[in-house]
């Protein structure tokens, strides 16, 4: 694949391959154009590469059985590095040991001090 093409070309080779694409299913321009509520000429045009817009080429894709191809065509972007690491969460380091509960943390008051054998 030439990546260094016109745009003009890009479009002419789009063209034949839908062109190839109608012809394997055995699809005059007629029926593609009837299938998809398309004008022939428009049909036409899209495979010489004289024009076309997105919807038309959607329209077409979906009348031969392609739309599915639009997916690989312009592939969803995947999460970026900081969308992975917020999805990531915090990853603990190490187990924390057992907890006392809250009440046990607390020291019992001083008894006052008394001296003598009552202590």
């Amino acid at each position: 694949m030439d990546l260094i093409k016109t745009d003009v070309a890009w479009q002419r080779d789009l063209g034949v391959r839908l062109q190839a694409h109608r012809l394997n299913q055995n699809l005059s321009q007629a029926e593609l154009a009837a299938a998809t509520g398309l004008a022939r000429k428009t049909i036409t045009n899209l495979e010489t590469g004289h024009g076309g817009t997105l919807l038309t080429l959607i329209a077409v894709l979906r009348g031969l059985g392609l739309l599915g191809q639009l997916e690989a065509f312009v592939p969803a972007p995947g999460p970026s590095p900081i969308q992975l690491v917020k999805l990531a969460g915090k990853q603990r380091r190490r187990a924390t040991g057992r907890r006392k509960p809250a009440d046990a943390l607390e020291e019992p008051a001083p008894k006052p001090w008394t001296w003598g054998p009552n202590a």
